[in-house]
């Protein structure tokens, strides 16, 4: 199979198999460092290696975990990815979202998107998770490129104009009075931006910056899935501070806020479906 939409299908399949769940209605994808924050959001009545359902790269990033929970959320059954594939592992935008469309084939309405970030507006502080208003996808792909989708699908071209749910955001706000939300700027990486450049995304609206979501919430969209988009800032970006910006300190600032994190997002997920 070549298609991947066929491919998505058929891992929704295994996924049901596997999991002995038919169906689930929201899907967690976990950024960098978040793989505790799993524990938070639940007991998981059972945990899949990606690699047993086919289409799913092995991560090559400190802090992504090759594996996804289902998990109970108050009435809802949530899938818990704890972890992603990005472009600068070389992958093809479909290999990016394949677990979206997987999740999306599995029932998923609803795809609630996580990530560590740099924190470009000035006030942001690491440890701060933002809600994710719109993002710029400097990245120069889609997953929306190439064959079109198959009959039955929508068409491709599809309308961003209100990417992250209006809807979905007031409703995590009831859950934390306290969240902030901003742009999420996407570019490839792996390397980190230069003060330059961090001056160029401040000027372009971004508030945030980092190496993935943009092409998920894309293929989310597509789909007629709904998104919540939640950063957690890690860093302050380039320029904005003088300590050097380095991954294992990404993930080891995700892993500090991971319980804070996961207990958020058990607030949030029964009330999102």
């Amino acid at each position: 199979m070549t298609d991947p939409y066929t491919i998505a299908a058929a891992s929704a399949e295994q996924l049901a198999r596997l999991t002995g769940f038919d169906s689930h209605q929201i899907a967690v994808v976990l950024g960098s460092g978040w793989a505790p924050a799993a524990d938070a959001i639940g007991a998981p009545d059972a945990v899949v290696p990606l690699a047993e359902l086919g289409g799913f790269p092995e991560p090559t990033v400190p802090g992504h975990v090759p594996a996804v929970r289902s998990v109970r959320a108050g009435s809802n059954r949530a899938l818990v990815f704890l972890g992603r594939a990005h472009l600068y592992e070389g992958h093809q935008p479909s290999v990016v979202v394949h677990g979206i469309r997987t999740a999306i084939a599995a029932g998923c309405q609803v795809i609630v998107l996580t990530n560590a970030a740099g924190g470009i507006r000035r006030g942001l502080r690491p440890g701060q998770p933002v809600l994710i208003s719109d993002h710029i996808n400097l990245t120069g792909q889609s997953p929306l490129t190439g064959p079109p989708p198959p009959d039955g699908s929508p068409p491709r071209f599809t309308d961003l104009s209100a990417a992250y749910s209006a809807k979905l955001r007031a409703v995590a706000r009831a859950a934390d009075p306290s969240l902030d939300e901003g742009v999420y700027a996407a570019l490839v990486g792996p390397h980190y931006e230069t003060p330059a450049e961090i001056r160029m995304l401040s000027t372009a609206g971004a508030d945030l910056v980092g190496m993935s979501t943009a092409l998920e919430t894309i293929a989310a969209r597509h789909l007629g899935a709904e998104v919540l988009g939640l950063s957690l800032v890690t860093n302050l970006a380039a320029g904005l501070s003088d300590q050097p910006l380095d991954h294992s300190e990404v993930v080891a600032a995700g892993q500090q806020a991971a319980l804070r994190m996961g207990t958020l997002l058990a607030e949030i997920l029964p009330r999102l479906a």
